[in-house]
């Protein structure tokens, strides 16, 4: 589905409207590349410069469609990825304790994944995936994709309407630093995990027992 990059976002807008904003949107956050983000702010633009589109549809379509789409990797990551990592995940170093305690992290810390996710562009395909994986709880889950969701639709649909494209300027460093700020919390959560793995273990069997499902 990468074609849809090379495709004139503008022209997309402009003939199909709200339909074209939520289908995009939905195949991002479902996983599927695409260019979630440029389409919101593309559309936002369209409707303060034009009239021709309502701000107001613009952003709930952004919203609902990222809630959509992240709902439907959240369960194809429930659904799918844990027994495929329970039965084959010995071959990249996840065994049973270690994928436990990974679940164990999620549970901690997913809800502040999931919401701060839908702002970086590397995250935003993915963290919904790697929350159904991790078997966050779904109510959990909902409230944080629905307020991330929502958040997200609502400032960079409203930033664009009112600013034009120069909130791109403003949107890439922002998600760059995000990004950042995950990736080095996540090598921070990496080495904090190796030095006190053992001890994480015993606190993530005492937190779900039994064997995974």
């Amino acid at each position: 589905m990468s074609f849809l990059h090379d495709l004139p976002i503008a022209d997309l807008i402009a003939n199909y409207g709200y339909i074209a904003i939520f289908v995009i949107i939905t195949l991002e956050s479902a996983g599927v590349p695409c260019p979630g983000e440029t389409v919101l702010i593309s559309s936002a633009v369209y409707a303060g410069s034009t009239g021709n589109l309502d701000i107001a549809g613009v952003i709930a379509a952004a919203a609902a469609a990222a809630i959509l789409g992240d709902n439907l990797g959240y369960w194809a990551g429930r659904r799918w990825g844990m027994p495929l990592l329970l039965r084959y995940g010995h071959l990249i170093a996840l065994d049973h304790g270690r994928l436990k305690l990974g679940q164990y992290l999620f549970r901690r810390h997913g809800g502040k994944i999931v919401f701060f996710g839908r702002f970086t562009a590397m995250l935003r395909a993915y963290a919904a995936l790697l929350a159904g994986v991790n078997r966050l709880d779904a109510r959990r889950f909902f409230v944080f994709n629905a307020l991330g969701g929502i958040a997200w639709a609502g400032s960079m649909g409203l930033g664009s309407y009112y600013c034009g494209r120069s909130i791109e300027k403003i949107a890439g460093p922002v998600g760059l630093t995000l990004l950042a700020l995950v990736v080095f919390g996540g090598i921070a959560l990496w080495a904090f995990v190796r030095r006190h793995e053992a001890r994480l273990l015993v606190k993530a069997e005492t937190a779900i027992p039994g064997p995974l499902a």
